[in-house]
């Protein structure tokens, strides 16, 4: 593969690659829709609830750095592979999730796992696509957001809508807005595996592991501020 010409497979890596970017926006959205029912089951409270939502946020913002850098020394196609499996495991649990605490620390764990999609994907886009089609490749890997965002409240609807389906795996009514996110992710590992090129920085820097657990720590403070203070009535 040369730059000017590209991977061969290049369109089906991408339609890999895409399908790993919906699934991870696609669960946000699932989760706005079953907020009520959620807070039904588990009895939980208003503030509880935004943490379900915030605390994915937040650990997916902290993490995107960190992700990308690991993957441009360890391989970018490895460091994917391990954040679906880390983002499907942790949603599995979430679906069996007995208070908030547990879905509140789980849904951390998802956030941790799917903020290494975002950086592996676009990554692995710029090296197999070449400079003139790089840009219709990085539109279409961007346009799986917006189409999450148009699915993601259909699906939970028809999901929520039969309940039973959820009752009879997990024993409750919302479950199945988490466990969807498993045979996606089965479906989509496998495909990378297969498909997908391994690929890394050929020149990588020295791994600052102080820098990056400065970015971290930084990162989730500034998120946490502004999540804390977009809430209160003065913001």
């Amino acid at each position: 593969m040369t730059s000017g010409e590209g991977h061969p497979r290049r369109w089906a890596i991408l339609g890999v690659l895409v399908v790993s970017l919906l699934v991870v926006v696609l669960d946000n959205t699932i989760l706005n829709i079953a907020l009520p029912t959620i807070q039904r089951d588990l009895q939980a409270s208003q503030g509880e609830l935004v943490w379900a939502v915030d605390s994915y946020i937040l650990a997916f913002a902290a993490l995107l750095f960190t992700w990308g850098v690991l993957g441009d020394r360890l391989g970018r196609k490895k460091i994917l592979i391990i954040g679906l499996i880390l983002f499907a495991a942790a949603s599995a649990v979430c679906a069996f999730s007995v208070s908030s605490g547990m879905l509140i620390g789980f849904r951390a764990l998802m956030g941790i796992g799917g903020a290494a999609v975002l950086p592996t994907t676009l990554a692995i886009i710029t090296v197999v696509f070449p400079p003139h089609e790089r840009g219709k490749a990085i539109g279409a890997w961007a346009g799986a957001v917006g189409a999450a965002v148009a699915l993601g409240p259909i699906l939970g609807g028809v999901l929520l809508q039969h309940p039973q389906w959820s009752n009879w795996l997990t024993g409750n009514d919302w479950g199945s807005v988490f466990l969807i996110n498993v045979p996606i992710v089965i479906i989509g590992v496998i495909a990378i595996i297969r498909v997908v090129p391994e690929t890394k920085d050929p020149n990588p820097r020295r791994l600052d592991l102080q820098g990056l657990a400065l970015s971290i720590i930084g990162l989730t403070a500034l998120i946490y501020g502004i999540i804390h203070a977009s809430s209160t009535k003065n913001w």
